[in-house]
């Protein structure tokens, strides 16, 4: 891994869980590279905000729903490691980008289907293979699940069959990577308040309620309960984890 100062990538950066970690691993002295989908201002103001923590920062467009456009996105993240790090490679992916559709396994459509697999697993998968040649030989990567890939709740079965998609091909990944030092790993959060899925967990009471009945720690997870975990899996001193499942949950349905 480069002696420099380490440089992440996070998809889906922007907002949510993404942007909170982005923040936290700036604030643990990383640098990052984070995508978003469409809204670019939102991007720049996260960028800005790890500016001000002393780390540099850049935002790039990316929709990991269409694997056609990663050869281009590779090409954008090249001429941005050497334009504002003098450097040819990243230290950490984090695989973060997704959508959230609740909807019953009976009324679920074949599109709905499509575009959960070509972001969450298709989109992770062929991204992960563009950037291979990017990422620093002992670096990290990791991949962003789900508790609901453990537990089920009725409206999430071909969300939560995409997530466990990710956690065999982490496996693969650290199998297949080792020669190259890369660990790989799984982060499945819980139940979050942030706006995924609509903000249901965050904005309905009686869903925020429930789920802190169901959670052993006794309340819902907020976004810092997952950047924190992030930060602290790729750290240096975590490097001997690999292939491994991580849910930061507060203990749901235990």
């Amino acid at each position: 891994m480069s002696t420099n100062t380490p440089i992440v990538l996070i998809t889906g950066g922007s907002r949510g869980l993404g942007k909170n970690m982005a923040l936290k691993l700036a604030e643990h002295g990383t640098d990052v590279v984070l995508t978003y989908r469409s809204n670019q201002a939102e991007a720049e103001a996260v960028v800005e905000a790890i500016r001000k923590l002393g780390r540099r920062a850049v935002a790039l467009p990316l929709d990991v729903g269409k694997a056609s456009t990663f050869a281009a996105f590779a090409g954008q993240l090249r001429a941005a490691l050497k334009e504002h790090w003098q450097r040819d490679r990243f230290d950490y992916l984090v695989n973060n980008a997704g959508i959230g559709i609740h909807v019953s396994f009976v009324e679920t459509t074949e599109a709905q289907f499509d575009e959960l697999m070509n972001i969450h697993l298709k989109g992770a998968f062929f991204l992960t293979q563009t950037l291979l040649p990017l990422i620093e030989d002992g670096g990290r990567i990791l991949n962003v699940s789900s508790g609901l890939a453990r537990f089920a709740l009725p409206g999430y079965s071909a969300y939560a069959a995409m997530k466990g998609g990710i956690e065999v091909l982490t496996r693969y990944l650290a199998k297949e990577l080792g020669p190259r030092r890369i660990a790989v790993n799984t982060l499945a959060p819980g139940a979050i308040e942030t706006d995924f899925g609509g903000g249901t967990v965050r904005d309905n009471a009686d869903v925020n309620a429930y789920v802190a009945s169901q959670t052993a720690l006794g309340r819902v997870g907020l976004p810092d309960d997952i950047g924190g975990v992030v930060a602290m899996l790729l750290a240096k001193e975590s490097g001997w984890i690999n292939a491994q499942r991580i849910e930061a949950s507060g203990g749901m349905f235990v």
